[in-house]
């Protein structure tokens, strides 16, 4: 029996374990979104904006390693979607978009809501193609899908509104049959960086996310070379927690003194699995060798005097086998005293860390000298909100956040120790994600915790797709980091000199929102509250969202702090003052 379109998209799916798809229904959608209804192990999840569909599925895919799949309504729903859809393709995650468009006939014409979904999806997609005939499937959606999964990235298939309906010549299911090559680089270059690696004295390692598979390989390595371990954010899953005596936290503008300083005192900078992008925060004139499984990574963000394109775990490997037990005249042993003094001033930084973490800090007298410039308004401080989550979640949560200060609360006191695991926009760097990766997390499995860190300004920015969580009955936890101000523009403008302006937030009660949505909310105003609602909101059933007024002047002091940006933040307070009296002045 001949099936239609539609029919044979959504069996595909079925058949390659899509559990969830995410959109807007509507108009040219309609036959598929029929053949969800009608498929029993697929469940469509009617979100409030299409944007949040994509963040959502950008989500699953990157933590089920598996096809995220959402959907978007002929013209305005699919450019909705662009923005996730950019998230998933900078997080190189394999998404599959299914865009609807008008009828055959009406292609060309300028019709009511008619884009050229093949000309806007040209730069986030690694491929894009519209469907003009029901001959070219099956095969048209086996050479998206495979291009989704084999090149990691948006694959977007248009479906005019009169072709769903319609009926294929040929029965034949999709097959999207795929193996993952594991790809090691010459021998020679191998050779060379192990040379390289053999005659140096200090070497750092600098871990990504492309290792994370390959952790005991990658321990290994460290332990051979007795070097410290600078992790990027998305390398804390994996590589942070028990078993790991030689991380150093992360850098950049988010990071750490201990992680600065070990880049910068090596001799040899050995990186795995990442394309750092912040150019800045690299030390200069250092040998560097680069292992990445694609060639256009290698060299692009600092000189590198080896690149080893290929796995990382197959790569480390190789390495060890190639390299000697340690430095010429080193007596047999490596000098571990480049991994102790990182290790050390990593214990020192956390400790410190710990103490502005205590909800008690601010009444010692350090504290109440610190609050009198920074928190006259006695609110609760970020630090110590991360840090109780961080003691409270369960050790398999699944976490999310915002782009900005969020992100940064979460690098500094979040640990991603057992299961735990972290979904952001890292790449793309865009707000309003953590809510609606949240959801997609969610959806994957409803019995395991899933925490947003939401900023205020991007939970305010997709905040009708709380009730998509009420709807589809999702227990997130939504801790939201209530500072009334866009954070990290707000210390951007302060660095540079400038004073604060257009930061601020007229934020409603957002717990007050949410339960007028149908979520439980709580408002926290009080450091004396705040573990017994952290408790209240993890233990509580269903969506919940936890509005805690936190500081909106707490400083996030970068890794290595410049005089520039000290004697901004000196200017910028200054003219933050003068334009305050001002204003109270009437001038």
């Amino acid at each position: 029996m001949a099936r239609t379109v539609s029919r044979t998209i959504v069996d595909a799916l079925s058949e390659l374990g899509v559990r969830q798809v995410f959109g807007v229904v509507g108009d040219a959608l309609n036959p598929l979104t029929d053949a969800i209804r009608t498929t029993e192990d697929i469940e469509w999840v009617g979100c409030r904006h299409e944007e949040a569909a994509a963040f959502a599925a950008s989500a699953q895919s990157q933590l089920g390693d598996t096809l995220g799949v959402c959907m978007g309504t002929v013209g305005p729903g699919s450019v909705h979607l662009l923005n996730g859809l950019y998230d998933a393709a900078k997080s190189r995650t394999p998404v599959l978009a299914i865009m609807g468009q008008v009828p055959l006939a009406d292609l060309g014409s300028d019709t009511f809501q008619e884009i050229d979904n093949d000309a806007l999806f040209s730069d986030v997609a690694v491929f894009h193609a519209t469907i003009t005939s029901p001959d070219q499937l099956p095969q048209l959606l086996e050479t998206a899908v495979r291009n989704a999964l084999g090149r990691k990235g948006v694959a977007v298939l248009s479906v005019p509104g009169d072709l769903g309906d319609q009926e294929l010549g040929t029965d034949r299911p999709a097959r999207f049959s795929l193996s993952t090559p594991v790809s090691r680089p010459e021998e020679s270059a191998v050779r060379r960086a192990a040379e390289l690696l053999d005659g140096a004295e200090r070497i750092t390692l600098l871990v990504g996310r492309g290792a994370r598979a390959a952790r005991e390989d990658v321990l290994a390595l460290a332990e051979r070379l007795a070097a410290p371990m600078v992790l990027t954010l998305k390398a804390k899953e994996g590589f942070e927690g028990e078993g790991n005596a030689f991380q150093v936290g992360q850098t950049g503008l988010i990071g750490n003194p201990a992680a600065a300083s070990a880049l910068h005192d090596a001799d040899t900078l050995l990186m795995l699995g990442t394309d750092f992008p912040y150019r800045d925060w690299y030390p200069e004139g250092r040998t560097v060798i680069q292992v990445d499984t694609e060639a256009a990574h290698i060299g692009r963000r600092v000189p590198v005097e080896v690149g080893l394109v290929g796995d990382t775990g197959a790569t480390v490997r190789d390495l060890l086998t190639h390299l000697g037990a340690a430095p010429p005249g080193a007596g047999g042993a490596r000098d571990r005293s480049h991994l102790e003094e990182a290790r050390k001033s990593f214990e020192q930084w956390r400790t410190g860390q710990a103490r502005l973490a205590d909800p008690a800090h601010d009444k010692g007298l350090v504290g109440r000298l610190r609050s009198a410039l920074d928190n006259r308004s006695h609110d609760i401080r970020p630090e110590a909100l991360a840090a109780v989550v961080d003691r409270l979640a369960a050790d398999d949560a699944v976490f999310t956040s915002d782009t900005g200060m969020a992100t940064v609360w979460l690098s500094r006191f979040v640990e991603m120790r057992g299961d735990r695991r972290l979904i952001g926009s890292f790449n793309l760097g865009s707000m309003a994600n953590a809510m609606p990766h949240a959801l997609g997390a969610q959806c994957l499995d409803r019995d395991r915790q899933v925490v947003a860190f939401c900023g205020d300004g991007g939970l305010s920015m997709l905040l009708g797709d709380l009730m998509t969580l009420k709807t589809s009955r999702l227990p997130v936890k939504l801790v939201v980091f209530d500072n009334r101000r866009l954070g990290m523009v707000k210390l951007e403008q302060e660095q540079a000199g400038l004073p604060e302006f257009g930061t601020v937030l007229d934020n409603p009660d957002f717990a007050a929102v949410a339960t007028a949505l149908g979520l439980t909310g709580i408002r926290v105003t009080d450091p004396a509250d705040l573990e017994e609602s952290v408790r209240r909101a993890f233990s509580t059933p269903g969506p919940v969202l936890l509005d805690v007024l936190t500081n909106p002047d707490e400083i996030a002091v970068p890794a290595k702090p410049t005089v520039e940006q000290g004697w901004g933040f000196a200017v910028a307070k200054m003219k933050e003052v003068i334009r305050s009296q001002g204003d109270r002045d009437g001038r």
